[in-house]
């Protein structure tokens, strides 16, 4: 008997990307391939610690989580995304051809693999395996295609004066549309002009020109998200799949997940569970958004202000410079005293946060898989971006579904306690973007169930890459 399909999964080395293709990893194995999900050395450690001891010993997962170097050396900034990027494809690539090479010849019933499902963000590298080792490929891009689009159409934009062709940075201030339908984006808010310094833009801008290339050739181009979100983007660009929104967090508790924070502080559901429906502020900012003192304490004083029950997730090393626990004076007595009106978490379970019946709205980085998450479970946005693709989702969230509202600065940079709380009240009280949320969440739903767009898409692509 021939074994089963054998997929190799590689994401990018980061949280957001991670998350997503464990997911796809898992979508893989309910039609039944085999998968082996390779993280960076140090991400594998980082999914690992915060997995549940059942989730690693689930054999009927038929995911075997295997670690490779990244190439950095201990102790180094893998926020340094330039730098990151650039070492991977010198010593990530060698190591997984030779995974391909090698494969089929274990104990665990794992067969040859038989495709490569590689995150876009790596650059060429990846594919140039597959294609080497003779084994189909796809692309996975964990954002929202709009973003993508903006790649693939980097000539247009360097043709149109847009954007500096040495560096891709921007030529001009002003505001452009990849098509009279798509969203409006800053040149400044291009993904590639906002993640980090200008250190290293120009290597990092020529990594992305050659992934286009690349990218052209593969089997499939797959996306997380839906037609539904989208539609102008995939009308424009017919070669970008959807396939979404993936399920990230719906998983059974059994499922490796792929959180780099442990743990998910479960007490959060219980405190949760004795709130009045539609009444909670719920807070988070995925696992990258970092705040100065300054603007850590104002958000504080900002929820508090609002008058409003919160959940807010406080990663230990969300404040830049600072110590996590610099609240303001008597801000925890106060919110998480007798009243019981504030609770501070490390990390949640955002997934069941986000469907349960007390939470009333979401204030959040932008980050796409916590935009699908939210809007999977009906929930209005105070968005509040920080970097890379969160401004273009901004856009999306405020200007085209019209489901949140941006939390907006004042002259000082700073986004102020009493801007906070009068947004908050102003999504609390806003009955029609209630309304525009929730359709656009039955849209969600409806594209993935059997026979939706997103649902015949992934029938499609499993059947092409099976064969």
């Amino acid at each position: 008997m021939a074994p089963p399909p054998h997929a190799l999964v590689i994401p990018y080395p980061a949280q957001g990307h991670v998350i997503p293709l464990l997911e796809l990893a898992h979508a893989l194995v309910d039609r039944g391939f085999t998968v082996t999900f390779a993280n960076s050395e140090f991400n594998h450690r980082r999914v690992v610690a915060a997995a549940t001891e059942s989730s690693l010993l689930d054999r009927s997962s038929r995911i075997r989580l295997v670690a490779v170097p990244d190439g950095m050396e201990p102790g180094e900034d893998r926020n340094n995304l330039v730098r990151l990027t650039l070492l991977m494809a010198e010593h990530m690539a060698p190591r997984v051809e030779d995974l391909i090479r090698r494969s089929g010849g274990d104990a665990e019933g794992y067969g040859p693999i038989t495709c490569v499902v590689a995150d876009y963000n790596l650059g060429m590298w990846a594919l140039d395996v597959a294609r080497r080792t003779g084994v189909k490929s796809a692309a996975i891009w964990p954002a929202s295609a709009a973003l993508l689009a903006s790649l693939l159409s980097i000539d247009k934009l360097v043709q149109d004066n847009i954007i500096d062709p040495e560096d891709g940075s921007a030529l001009s201030q002003g505001t452009f549309q990849l098509s009279p339908d798509m969203p409006v984006m800053q040149t400044a808010h291009l993904a590639w002009n906002c993640i980090g310094n200008q250190h290293g833009q120009a290597a990092m801008f020529r990594c992305l020109i050659a992934s286009v290339r690349a990218v052209d050739k593969c089997d499939f181009i797959l996306c997380n998200s839906f037609h539904g979100a989208e539609q102008a983007t995939f009308a424009r660009f017919p070669q970008i799949l959807p396939v979404g929104p993936f399920l990230t967090g719906e998983r059974k508790k059994a499922a490796v997940v792929g959180h780099f924070w442990r743990p998910e502080d479960d007490a959060c559901m219980s405190w949760l569970d004795a709130q009045p429906a539609r009444s909670v502020v719920y807070v988070a900012f995925g696992s990258f958004t970092m705040f100065d003192t300054r603007q850590f304490r104002e958000l504080a004083l900002g929820l508090e202000l609002s008058g409003r029950p919160f959940l807010w997730v406080v990663r230990p090393d969300i404040v830049l410079g600072g110590d996590v626990h610099d609240y303001p004076d008597g801000f925890v007595d106060r919110v998480g005293g007798a009243s019981g009106r504030g609770m501070v978490v490390a990390w949640s379970p955002q997934q069941r946060v986000l469907s349960h019946p007390s939470v009333a709205c979401f204030v959040s980085h932008c980050g796409w898989n916590s935009t699908m998450e939210g809007v999977r479970n009906g929930l209005p946005f105070l968005a509040w971006p920080y970097f890379a693709d969160q401004f273009v989702n901004q856009v999306y969230i405020c200007d085209v579904w019209k489901v949140g509202l941006r939390a907006e600065a004042d002259e000082a940079g700073v986004i102020t306690k009493e801007h906070i709380a009068g947004r908050v009240e102003e999504l609390m009280s806003d009955a029609g973007m209630r309304e525009r949320v929730e359709a656009l969440k039955k849209v969600a739903h409806e594209s993935i169930n059997h026979g939706g767009s997103s649902h015949r898409n992934f029938d499609m692509f499993i059947e092409a890459i099976k064969a």
